[in-house]
This record gives structure tokens, C-alpha cells and sequence, in this order.
């Protein structure tokens, strides 16, 4: 069958069989590894991406099912090639980062929290990751690094406000 999606920004069209999952596709078809295959059945959050502005186990989803589509993968996380986004890079600095199997799944379930959330709390943080298992038991770090995306946004937030204001205001007030 013939599956036309868009991924990670880009319009894809590709031929799958019938019973593949939109895992199978992503790694096998499409060359995309970032998902992994752990549990099959929907338990670990490893194959974690986002279909529709919705996170999914694509382990769980056929392949024919995301048609017409809009997947994100860990991939198309990054702003830009060779970048990373806030939230990568949070991950480094607090250490949320261990054997790395979960890391695709866990940063995909911390972008879904920052997008529904402007300020989340720890309880919204780990309820938002409570999907996604950490055989490394880096929980506290991956907490850490979500919140300190989430802060680090509120302090982008600020300083536009901060200068908006600025701009706003008469020279000579500025000045003092």
C-alpha cells in the first residue's frame, strides 16, 4: 500500500505492507532509528513520536493508519540540523541522558508537556512522562531537564517582554 505523510516537515510517499506498524515503517522504510522496538505492546514509550500534535506508541499504530498524517519524530525535534532544541540540550545539562533507549520517547513526552503546559509543574511533568520507562532510572534528571526547558522558555518569555517594554518606552526613562 501507498502511505503519503508528512514527516518531520516534509512530505513523504512510500509503499508498506499492510501490517506494519508505523514503527516498522519509520525504522525500516524510511531509515529513521530514533523510535526503538522494545516492548511491542504499548508498555514502555520507547517508540514514543507525535501523530497529529498527539504523542503515540507507533508500535501500536499501522503504518496505513497515519495516511494523510503529520508525524514528528526524535529527528525532527532540533530546530535546524545540527542543533538542538531547549529541551535537548536541558537534557545534556541535567544529566537525563544515560544508556539513551528511552531518550527518543522521553524527549518527545517532555515536548508534549511544554506544548500543553505553558508553566508545568513537577506533578504535570511526571504524570506527562508516567508513559515512557527509564531502565536507567533517570526520572529526577529527565523531571530536572523538563523543568528547566520549561523555566528557560519562561525566561525567554521575560526577556521579549522586557524588551518590548524597553522599546516602548521614551528615551530619556530608558536612559536612567
Amino acid at each position: 500500500m501507498q502511505v503519503s505523510l508528512t514527516l518531520n516537515g516534509r512530505p513523504r510517499t512510500f509503499s508498506v505492507e499492510e501490517h506494519h506498524t508505523l514503527l516498522d515503517a519509520l525504522r525500516d522504510d524510511l531509515g529513521l532509528t530514533g523510535a526503538k522496538e522494545c516492548c511491542l505492546v504499548g508498555e514502555c514509550g520507547a517508540c514514543t513520536v507525535r501523530l497529529n500534535d498527539r504523542i503515540v506508541d507507533s508500535c501500536l499504530v499501522l503504518a496505513v493508519e497515519a495516511d494523510g498524517g503529520d508525524i514528528v519524530t526524535v529527528e525532527g525535534l532540533a530546530p535546524e540540523p545540527g542543533r538542538m532544541s531547549a529541551l535537548q540540550s536541558a537534557f545534556l545539562e541535567k544529566g537525563a541522558v544515560q544508556c539513551g533507549f528511552c531518550i527518543p520517547g522521553q524527549l518527545l513526552a517532555g515536548d508534549d508537556i511544554l506544548r500543553r503546559f505553558e508553566h508545568p509543574t513537577r506533578h504535570d511533568i511526571e504524570e506527562g512522562i508516567a508513559g515512557n520507562l527509564c531502565r536507567c532510572a533517570c526520572y529526577y534528571q529527565i523531571v530536572e531537564a523538563v523543568e528547566a526547558a520549561a523555566h528557560g522558555r519562561a525566561r525567554e518569555e521575560a526577556q521579549l517582554v522586557e524588551s518590548a517594554v524597553v522599546r516602548e518606552m521614551p528615551p530619556h526613562v530608558v536612559d536612567q
